[in-house]
This record gives structure tokens, C-alpha cells and sequence, in this order.
């Protein structure tokens, strides 16, 4: 018991640090979140180096540097954050501070996207369609296409809505294809 409180009660400052550089990074304050979150970072925040990796990649508070982008994203998401993951798919995909490879973008893309990340979803559901780093299957696409459009991605939706009216990886479906709208819309 006493090893739990105090478990808990180092924690409390982490936290505390996080949610200050979350805030800042939130608010364009990227000066204050990168001291916020550094420190976090060095010491295996995932949040943290998955910030971190988002500030080199866009040069925030720091010069830009996908490399440095991608060697903080690839910390937390071997950690399992699911951003991260996702980062470090979008860096393999387009060869952007690491060498292009399809299938480390798939490998990347496919863990976010079985966390329920739908930006990662629906960028698993291309690389399918487009057969890059997997063989083309337009069954697959759709499986993953439909998970993102079912979260709201309005991309995902579009996508889907194609599918349907060309019959890829689907039934053709003229009903189907305009019915695939926005949540909280339906098609007429």
C-alpha cells in the first residue's frame, strides 16, 4: 500500500509537468511547452516524445528537423502511443526524415489504426486501394475505410462513397454511395 501512494505521489508532479506543456503546445505557446516537455521526453513520456517529434517536424520552438522528428516519434510509439504510431507511418510513407518504405507505413499505420486511430485507418485503407506496401485489395480498403467513416472522417466517408458507386471492395451500391454522409446527416 505504501509503495502504491508513493508510486502515485511521484507521479503527480509528471503529470502536472504534461499537462502544463499540453496546454502551452495547445496554445501556441511553443517556447513554454518545449521546456515543459523536453525533460518528460528524455525521461519516456510518450505524450511527451510524441509532442516533441510533432515540434521538430513542424519547427516549433525549435529548427525543423524530421529526423529528430522521426527519432522521437519512433520512442513513443514503440511505447504504443497511437499518434505517434501514426506519425512515424506518415514520415515512412512520404520518405520524410527516414528512407520511403511502404511497408514500415503500413506496419505504423495498421497499429494506430487497430487503437482506433482514424486518420491512421483511413490512411491504411489508400496504401490497400493503392496496393503501396501491401498487395492491392480493395476489400481490405474498405474494412478500414469504414471503421474512419464511422468515426467521422469526413476523407473516409468521401473514399467510402466512391467505393460504393464504382463497386471496389464493396457491392455497388448507388443508394449506398450517397447515404455514406457526415455523421449526424442523412442522405435523402
Amino acid at each position: 500500500m505504501k509503495a502504491a501512494i508513493l508510486f502515485f505521489a511521484l507521479c503527480i508532479p509528471a503529470l502536472a509537468d504534461l499537462a502544463a506543456g499540453q496546454r502551452a503546445y495547445d496554445s501556441r505557446d511553443y517556447a513554454t511547452a518545449l521546456s515543459e516537455l523536453l525533460r518528460l521526453a528524455k525521461q519516456g513520456d510518450a505524450v511527451a516524445q510524441g509532442l516533441l517529434g510533432v515540434m521538430y517536424d513542424q519547427g516549433q520552438a525549435v529548427l525543423q528537423d524530421h529526423g529528430e522528428a522521426v527519432r522521437w516519434f519512433r520512442l513513443a510509439a514503440e511505447q504504443g502511443n497511437a499518434y505517434a504510431q501514426f506519425n512515424l507511418g506518415i514520415a515512412y510513407h512520404d520518405g520524410q526524415g527516414i528512407p520511403q518504405d511502404y511497408k514500415e507505413a503500413v506496419r505504423w499505420f495498421r497499429l494506430a489504426a487497430e487503437q482506433g486511430n482514424s486518420l491512421a485507418q483511413f490512411n491504411l485503407a489508400v496504401m490497400y486501394r493503392k496496393g503501396q506496401g501491401v498487395p492491392l485489395d480493395d476489400t481490405e480498403a474498405a474494412k478500414w475505410c469504414r471503421l474512419a467513416a464511422d468515426q467521422g472522417d469526413p476523407d473516409a466517408q468521401a473514399f467510402l462513397g466512391t467505393m460504393y458507386y464504382a463497386g471496389q471492395g464493396v457491392p455497388q451500391d448507388y443508394k449506398e454511395a450517397t447515404g455514406v454522409a457526415p455523421v449526424g446527416r442523412t442522405a435523402g
